[in-house]
């Protein structure tokens, strides 16, 4: 079992090293790429039930949350630029097991992302043939992902800016005389704190992208200067963004329109926009979780890289291939396992699931920012605030979630006592 020195995967390691493609633009495009998909159009309606009138507090809270995880994983990124995000800052700051529950619970609850959002993209764009249309969305993704990062990245960024000219169009068409009846925003806590939290945790769903730039470390140019600056400039226009939509939906839809509706965002446009605007929104969704899908498989695949090369996963796993050294094993192999999710699972509970493995591996970030010390550029408090905030809103989620949540965690930790044995063994 390797110690807590350097990632091989800085240096080439098994397979070589990725190459340093992604500019300070693409890096910000991935970022909101990742963020601006399913969750913007998806999370609105468990949301707004959970929080209730304290929807637009839990998206503040959310949002506080996020950034105090953006910037750790900053400054961690700056310091430790390898593929690989909180699974190499875990295991360089705290050592090997920390490092590893930080990657278990990134692949675990980013493969329910995924799935949620194969299945979100597939219920806008084929409604009556979700399984099948989000089983071919995996396929169609996995394979672009496998023509390498760069093309990747500028899929996203026409993605990103159909979904962002969409949203405007739709707040600008709400916020018009003669648009959507106001039916008024209250900015209250209300007096269900434990609905508040919960809220705040599922809109975390929507919010976990922005480290998506750190996990791609090893391709990004530059990446002491790039990766901090991406992050917190995408982190900071999707918070704009959340904001504004949900004054929007709360002053058109009201808070019960919200929290009745699978689709608030299309039923605003329909309210707002004449014509087929709806059919529009549906497609631009569609399209958006799509996209956030692309990302999230570059992330996934990259922390299965990390780990592979570190012997927590076959080696195999950690082989780059063709000139563009694009991991096409982790690649399929991720594809692969997703593709059985979509088909056999019942992804009800994909939100909560997914938001309790993120929330536990930004809270492994955090905890790795703490030990930086004279090397933090911020203030030192970020990441023990953060700490706090993931650990809380990850034990606020449903029971459910938090139960399979903590069951995965236990399986992940066998798995990692037995390559332990089996490494000392040999």
């Amino acid at each position: 079992m390797p110690s807590g020195g350097p990632s091989p995967g800085g240096t080439g390691g098994a397979g070589g090293a990725l190459l340093r493609t992604l500019t300070l633009r693409d890096a910000v495009v991935v970022g909101l790429g990742a963020m601006l998909g399913a969750g913007v159009f998806a999370v609105w309606g468990p949301a707004t039930r959970a929080a209730g009138p304290a929807v637009l507090v839990a998206v503040l809270l959310a949002g506080a949350v996020a950034t105090c995880n953006a910037l750790s994983s900053a400054a961690l990124a700056a310091r430790h630029p390898a593929a690989g995000g909180a699974y190499v800052y875990g295991r360089e700051r705290l050592g090997p097991l920390w490092g590893y529950l930080a990657g278990w619970t990134f692949v675990v609850g980013k493969t329910a992302s995924c799935a949620a959002m194969a299945m979100t993209a597939a219920a806008y764009l084929a409604p009556g043939r979700e399984r099948t249309a989000a089983a071919v969305s995996v396929v169609v993704v996995t394979a672009l992902n496998l023509a390498g990062v760069q093309r990747s990245a500028g899929v996203t960024r026409v993605v990103v800016a159909v979904v962002l000219a969409t949203l405007v169009g739709v707040l600008v068409a709400a916020g018009r005389p003669g648009g959507p009846a106001e039916a008024g925003v209250e900015l209250t806590a209300g007096d269900d704190v434990l609905g508040l939290l919960q809220g705040a945790a599922l809109f975390f769903f929507a919010f976990a992208g922005y480290a998506r730039v750190a996990t791609l470390g090893e391709e990004v140019r530059d990446p002491a200067r790039t990766i901090p600056r991406a992050v917190v400039v995408s982190l900071g226009v999707v918070l704009v963004v959340y904001l504004l939509l949900a004054v929007g939906l709360l002053r058109g839809l009201g808070v019960p329109g919200v929290a009745g509706s699978s689709a608030p965002v299309a039923d605003l446009a329909a309210t707002a926009l004449p014509g087929p605007a709806e059919g529009v929104v549906r497609v631009v969704a569609g399209l958006a979780a799509l996209g956030a899908l692309l990302n999230l498989l570059l992330g996934i695949s990259r922390t299965t890289v990390a780990m592979a090369r570190d012997g927590h996963l076959p080696r195999t796993l950690a082989v780059l291939s063709g000139p563009r050294r694009v991991p096409r094993a982790a690649e399929v192999g991720v594809g692969a396992v997703l593709l059985l999710v979509v088909l056999l699972a019942d992804l009800r509970g994909a939100i909560a699931f997914s938001s309790f493995g993120v929330l536990l591996y930004y809270a492994v970030a955090n905890a790795s920012a703490l030990t930086l010390r004279g090397e933090w550029v911020g203030a030192p408090w970020v990441p023990a605030l953060g700490l706090a905030g993931c650990l809380t809103l990850a034990l606020a989620l449903p029971g459910p979630a938090v139960g399979g949540g903590l069951a995965v965690l236990a399986l992940g930790l066998v798995g990692y006592t037995l390559t332990r044995r089996r490494d000392a063994a040999g």
